[in-house]
């Protein structure tokens, strides 16, 4: 393996090295962890919480966030959680990796990954460009557009600041059109056509975020599943049609996990994953796996090298 090709793996390979437990943790709470920390990508499970919608479904949920030290798949791992949220791309690399998981709700039917050039260029036109890239993951449509456009970008790891981009030591780097698009935006950088690729515009539109569970865990809890599941789609829902109360509820979160942001930002990003949740095709809210996203993302990881193996839409979904 080449090194430039572990970068975006470090947080997964934990994951799935680590052994089955004999024994799980599980207790009597139901515990939800986001795949980050807490802002308004996670409104619906805020609001669902906040609402009563899961205490209605008689759901006792704990929603914990991750660490730097914990993520959210190495609790899933450990049977500290009982679901994440994960977008597909990285659901089925971590399948391809040994670890089974089941998509019991789709949020996103978009994709939501953007390069962003600082010197006002296409990224396109910079071959060989120093690119940052997460260093939890999520750059998997990115690294296959490098490898298929022949533009061989060096990845350049970050965790969660842009220090990096800011100081002119990479060319350009990866950003959510939810988050560190708008942070970049109030940190005074103008971004065009001409130097943001937007990658849902380029052929390479598959969905993100999805909420998982463990397959040994969904098989045995499948009505859970189903009730954790209603309550979270009612809490998106809820959340569309009443955007500045579930901010009010965004807020509250954010405050109670000392997260540095501001409202404005907020409001920007919960705009921004309620579009993403609308279908192009439908112009709905479907909260649906597309067959045909997830036959396109194989092809492309398969292709570049990043799954051994086919994720089969029936495999994700079971059910």
């Amino acid at each position: 393996m080449k090194p430039k090709v572990k970068l975006f793996i470090t947080a997964i390979t934990l994951a799935v090295c680590l052994p089955l437990l004999a024994q799980k943790k599980y207790t009597g709470k139901f515990v939800f962890t986001p795949q980050w920390t807490a802002h308004a990508q996670f409104a619906g499970y805020y609001v669902a919480q906040e609402k009563g919608f899961y205490k209605a479904e008689g759901l006792d949920v704990d929603i914990v966030h991750p660490s730097v030290s914990e993520t959210a798949m190495h609790r899933i791992q450990e049977a500290e959680s009982h679901a994440t949220t994960l977008p597909l791309c990285l659901a089925m690399e971590i399948m391809d990796k040994g670890v089974p998981l089941v998509n019991i709700l789709q949020t996103s039917m978009n994709n939501s990954t953007v390069i962003v050039s600082r010197r006002g260029k296409n990224p396109l036109t910079q071959k060989g460009a120093r690119v940052g890239i997460w260093h939890a993951g999520f750059g998997q449509v990115a690294i296959c557009m490098s490898r298929k456009e022949h533009l061989n970008y060096q990845w350049i790891q970050f965790t969660s600041n842009f220090d990096l981009f800011i100081k002119g030591a990479i060319d350009a780097t990866l950003a959510m059109s939810y988050n560190e698009y708008y942070q970049l935006m109030q940190m005074g950088f103008t971004f065009t056509k001409d130097n943001v690729y937007r990658f849902s515009d380029h052929g390479y539109n598959i969905q993100d975020d999805g909420l998982y569970m463990r397959r040994d865990y969904y098989e045995t809890h499948k009505a859970k599943a189903e009730k954790f599941a209603r309550a979270s789609r009612k809490g998106w829902e809820w959340a569309s049609e009443h955007p500045e109360e579930a901010l009010d509820i965004v807020m509250k979160y954010v405050q109670q996990n000392h997260v540095t942001t501001n409202r404005t930002l907020q409001r920007l990003m919960l705009k921004e994953i309620l579009r993403l949740q609308v279908d192009r095709d439908s112009k709905k809210r479907e909260f649906r796996l597309r067959p045909d996203m997830v036959k396109k993302a194989n092809m492309l990881m398969r292709s570049n090298g990043m799954l051994k193996r086919d994720i089969t839409y029936k495999e994700l979904l079971d059910r």
